[in-house]
């Protein structure tokens, strides 16, 4: 394969991750063990230093139709509001209504937030069942993958373009780019929210990896991407958000000075070698430590007698459960909030996704795989903590 980002042919291969199916697949019950599984595996670009996967699953099976939803919880939504506020400061006021454009919108949350703020919105959303939630509830959406000829026809400029989380699941990546530059006013604002690799490896956060995060970004190759479209980065703000998210300002190239605070990350990530091979060499041996360690504590729990549920059934949870071999050796069921999750499997482990609200038994511990929520559950648990009930965070990450 060719890098993603620079075209460059020299990759490596640094965290193997077996075969597995597509993380967002839950399952009905009867088509269990029907599910294809693809490589995993995270490959090093020796010329612009990108990890990326090496296995593509296409576009139309990952995002025709899912079952993730923005507004489930409320750190999100709280956070999609500060960002929201944020970006207006840094918008200069025009004789109109300041416009925004949100790339892969899923239910809205994100644009709610900026019609507070008296701002025209679109979002344009692959997902039939989300982009349907959006419009129901009166955010404009246009149901489809964003690319340059999807640019070209929405034909209008934008104030601020977002795109919250999915920048990393591109399969059309410069495409994408290049559409993002025509669509952006010349004094606009690009605003890309990324999960930070940097603090991937830091928080051994490897249960991001997954099919439909295609990169993972640093600011160094997020940068190499962005210059390629006349595009670059002048400010930089890290949030706790999923454990370490990275929210880049993004101006067409030559209009805006670099921040201080934007040089200062870049200078952390050279002196913490980030974009370094022999880091992500040293990152998969500790996924494998961690594999050790998680197992052994189940183990542990199990011998004693205690009933274990999994907290959550995120995506990433999946890759977690499969790679480790967790499922009902170890886990009763995953306990959630989403309800188009309601009565699902998990893929690959097939472990069933009950209701939180419809619980008739109380677990001794929660394996909790929703882990970048912390604070969240942990505030909204603090009556079963008080009964003795255990919340075990395989990934402890200072999170939201």
């Amino acid at each position: 394969m060719i890098c993603r980002v620079c075209d460059g042919t020299k990759l490596e291969k640094v965290l193997d991750l077996g075969n597995q199916p597509w993380c967002n697949n839950f399952l009905k019950p009867e088509d269990a063990g029907k599910e294809p599984t693809y490589p995993l595996r995270v490959v090093f670009c020796h010329n612009c230093s990108t990890t990326q996967l090496d296995y593509t699953v296409k576009k139309e099976i990952m995002f025709g139709d899912h079952t993730y939803l923005s507004g489930v919880t409320k750190s999100l939504s709280n956070h999609f509001k500060t960002v929201a506020e944020d970006i207006d400061k840094i918008i200069p006021n025009k004789n109109r209504k300041k416009t925004v454009l949100d790339i892969g919108s899923n239910d809205g949350t994100q644009l709610k937030h900026f019609q507070t703020l008296g701002y025209e919105v679109l979002g344009v959303e692959s997902s039939i069942t989300t982009s349907k939630i959006a419009m129901d509830a009166g955010v404009p959406t246009l149901n489809a993958f964003f690319n340059l000829e999807t640019a070209k026809s929405i034909n209008k400029k934008f104030d601020v373009i977002n795109a919250a989380g999915v920048f990393f699941h591109l399969e059309e990546l410069h495409s994408v780019t290049q559409g993002i530059k025509e669509s952006l006013e010349e004094d606009g604002t690009f605003v890309v929210q990324f999960l930070y690799m940097k603090k991937i490896v830091e928080n051994l956060a490897f249960d991001q990896i997954y099919h439909e995060h295609l990169l993972y970004y640093n600011l160094k190759n997020i940068e190499t991407l962005l210059n390629r479209h006349g595009l670059e980065m002048f400010d930089c703000s890290l949030s706790p958000i999923h454990g370490g998210s990275m929210i880049g300002f993004v101006t067409h190239k030559g209009k805006k000075a670099k921040t201080q605070r934007y040089l200062d990350a870049v200078t952390s990530e050279i002196k913490t070698k980030s974009n370094e091979i022999s880091t992500y060499h040293s990152f998969a041996l500790r996924v494998e430590e961690m594999k050790k360690k998680d197992l052994a504590y189940l183990d542990k729990k199990k011998k004693e007698g205690k009933r274990i549920f999994g907290m959550g059934a995120p995506v990433k949870g999946n890759t977690l459960l499969n790679y480790f071999g967790v499922g009902k050796n170890y886990l009763d069921c995953l306990v959630e909030k989403n309800t188009l999750r309601k009565g699902l499997l998990s893929p690959g482990m097939h472990l069933p996704v009950v209701m939180e609200n419809e619980l008739e038994i109380i677990p001794d511990v929660y394996y909790v795989l929703a882990w970048n929520f912390k604070k969240e559950i942990l505030a909204n648990n603090k009556e079963l903590i008080a009964r003795g009930v255990e919340f075990y965070f395989p990934v402890d990450a200072e999170a939201a």
